[in-house]
């Protein structure tokens, strides 16, 4: 098979084989470990509103038997056996499947990585059964505050849109799915040239090539891979969702519409995040639970997307407090947009994303990510060393003008679940932020 060296960098090779295949690898000699990372550029906002939930249950599919591998336990056992870390995960725009394994063991990774995603067999038995699986993950998630708040958060701000909706779906859609679905489904996605191959680790850069010529020898296809559709978000007034659960506890999100990947602000807002509530020496951590006890645990973030973002505030919060904890964090986001930040905060927050960053990729898991993510969402890799030179760009003045763009009265969207029946309370209180 013909391949095509698009880049070489000093980190990493990018190689397009002929079927389309793109294929990344970074060597790393000071490991015994090895990680090999398929991804497909599919998740949840591809999905039409009918099968939505089935990106997800492909992922969950693809380890319940091949031919060759007829059983889940034939798969795993052979894994375990050799000590090796493997799982899956579906987002709302890509799904992957890695094995991290000692790297004199690397071609039985792409052996069975190749055999799931090119020859699982989907037995109508193990889709009934699977069914039943994925209902009670949906359940567990609902009745987990904790980690349901960002769905509800992100169903809040992106309303009847794709990306509002959840990753695991619905419950009615996924009894309604179909072993023909799922193969028409796997056919408009699942392609050569929609496949993203990511190796990382200590391995031979000529010998990875030929185990994935060899295992994964598809033939390429025409058909076009389908695109998601764009968001486009005009909000003029404050959005709100409170979910009744009868907790101790109450779990907020509050946030705000950002930047995506492309945007020319995503350092900046990054930035923003961290020195709002990125770790425990930032200001919300800080003011809302160490000096004010409102809090166990507060931080910011972001969630980007190749045509928007988030920026969020999650917190865990004293249920008859929870006013003046929504006050407190509002305060906060307030005083940042008219005051700035100071040159000590920013730079700290620039050291601790470099830090945070060069730790992360000590390990060929997450280097294998951090590359094919990029490759697969924004069609460009920058090197580590590249992103902290565009960090190391961004002044005070940056984080002021991002923080007064992004943090607006009537871009805030606010989702809570807990003991709250009444919605007014809380619409009520939100109009008198200003």
């Amino acid at each position: 098979m013909s391949r095509d060296i698009k880049y070489i960098g000093k980190m990493f090779k990018k190689i397009t084989l002929k079927n389309g295949i793109r294929l990344i690898l970074s060597p790393k000699k000071e490991t015994e470990a090895v990680t090999c990372l398929v991804l497909f550029k599919v998740g949840s906002r591809y999905e039409p509103k009918n099968l939505n939930g089935i990106s997800h249950f492909i992922e969950h599919m693809m380890f319940k038997g091949t031919k060759k591998r007829p059983s889940t336990l034939a798969i795993s056992k052979e894994l375990d056996g050799v000590g090796a870390e493997y799982n899956a995960f579906t987002s709302k725009d890509h799904t992957g499947y890695y094995i991290k394994i000692y790297y004199k063991k690397i071609e039985l990774a792409f052996d069975i990585l190749s055999d799931m995603l090119m020859n699982s067999i989907f037995k109508n038995e193990e889709i009934i059964r699977e069914k039943n699986v994925i209902i009670e993950e949906i359940n567990m998630y609902e009745d987990n505050p904790l980690m349901f708040i960002e769905e509800l958060f992100e169903k809040t701000l992106f309303g009847a849109h794709p990306l509002g909706r959840l990753i695991s779906g619905e419950k009615e859609n996924i009894k309604g799915l179909s072993r023909n679905k799922i193969l028409d489904y796997l056919k408009k996605f699942y392609l050569p040239h929609g496949m993203l191959i990511s190796v990382a680790g200590n391995f031979d850069v000529k010998k990875i090539t030929k185990l994935v010529e060899k295992y994964f020898n598809l033939e390429p296809k025409k058909r076009r891979l389908p695109d998601f559709k764009e968001i486009r978000i005009e909000q003029n007034k404050p959005k709100l969702s409170v979910k009744f659960k009868e907790t101790e506890q109450v779990q907020l999100c509050l946030g705000f519409s950002a930047y995506s990947y492309f945007h020319k602000n995503v350092y900046a807002q990054l930035i923003l995040a961290v020195i709002l509530g990125g770790n425990m020496s930032s200001r919300l951590f800080i003011n809302i639970r160490e000096r004010r006890g409102l809090a166990y645990f507060v931080k910011s973030g972001i969630n980007i997307y190749q045509d928007t973002g988030a920026f969020v505030v999650q917190a865990g919060l004293d249920k008859k407090r929870i006013e003046e904890a929504i006050v407190a964090i509002w305060e906060e986001l307030k005083k940042i947009k008219k005051e700035g930040v100071s040159g000590p905060e920013l730079k700290k927050g620039k050291d601790f994303l470099e830090g945070k960053m060069v730790l992360e990729l000590e390990d060929s898991e997450n280097i294998a990510a951090f590359l094919a993510k990029q490759e697969l969402l924004v069609n460009k890799i920058e090197t580590p060393q590249e992103k902290i030179k565009k960090i190391n760009k961004v002044s005070k003045q940056d984080i002021q003008r991002v923080a007064k763009n992004i943090i607006q009265h009537k871009k805030l969207t606010l989702a809570l679940i807990g003991p709250f029946k009444e919605k007014k309370r809380f619409s009520d209180l939100i109009n008198k932020l200003k």
